[in-house]
């Protein structure tokens, strides 16, 4: 209603004013001409320039802005901000889960079915009671450390990262030979698994065979931490 009022007092001025001029201008030039033409022009244009004063006062009034249409623009600007900071403070969908510890899983070794028994598989069951995330591939240990570890295959990188729900397992597959009868092996029956992560502790995973796993330090291999060992990728 005070838009409309305000609206209607500014347009009354501005006719006021049009007829003034325009009652002015329409005397006699002496000629006995009345020159009516340029006074309705100039009075038209201040009456429509008082109508688009008023209507941008009753806009400022509406909207409580002043300025430049760049001020709306900061206004928008400044609340997205706020919204991205927000959004920021909270907890974000990808987040990732903490790294699992040896504290937090059982690992545990079993020997792949069938001569000349190459392979074997090691679980990693969450027991945690928490979400936890498996990086990268075990350090394995068959032999002393100046043997050093067990080398990864490149293929078998998972191009996700591995998250394990309490009670879910991960999955290595690991080579320990190639299975030949004139093939250089060791014998052992315990080994160590270090996980990958700063202080993510080491198990000690006992041979899932009484005589032991034959091993050979120039064929042995291991696979990537994954929730499913996959054809192919984990072929080796």
């Amino acid at each position: 209603m005070r838009t409309f009022r305000n609206r209607t007092t500014v347009l009354a001025a501005a006719t006021a004013a049009a007829l003034a001029l325009t009652l002015t201008a329409c005397g006699d030039d002496g000629t006995g001409t009345r020159s009516e033409g340029p006074a309705t022009s100039d009075s038209a244009t201040v009456a429509a320039s008082a109508a688009e004063s008023g209507k941008a006062a009753d806009d400022a009034a509406e909207t409580g802005t002043t300025g430049s249409t760049g001020g709306g623009t900061g206004t928008a600007q400044a609340a997205g901000a706020a919204k991205s900071s927000e959004t920021a403070g909270g907890t974000s969908a990808g987040a990732s889960a903490p790294l699992c510890t040896a504290k937090g899983l059982t690992i545990t070794a079993e020997r792949q079915d069938g001569p000349p028994y190459t392979h074997l598989t090691l679980s990693a069951k969450n027991t945690s009671g928490a979400g936890c995330e498996m990086r990268e591939y075990p350090h394995i240990h068959f032999l002393d450390n100046a043997r050093g570890i067990v080398p990864p295959v490149a293929k078998s990188k998972p191009e996700a990262p591995v998250i394990l729900e309490p009670g879910q397992s991960a999955y290595v597959a690991v080579r320990m030979s190639e299975g030949g009868r004139k093939e250089s092996t060791e014998t052992v029956k315990e080994f160590t698994v270090t996980l990958k992560a700063n202080g993510g502790g080491m198990a000690v995973v006992q041979s899932p065979a009484p005589e032991g796993l034959s091993v050979n330090p120039q064929k042995w291999a291991t696979g990537y931490w994954t929730t499913e060992l996959r054809n192919g990728a984990d072929d080796f």
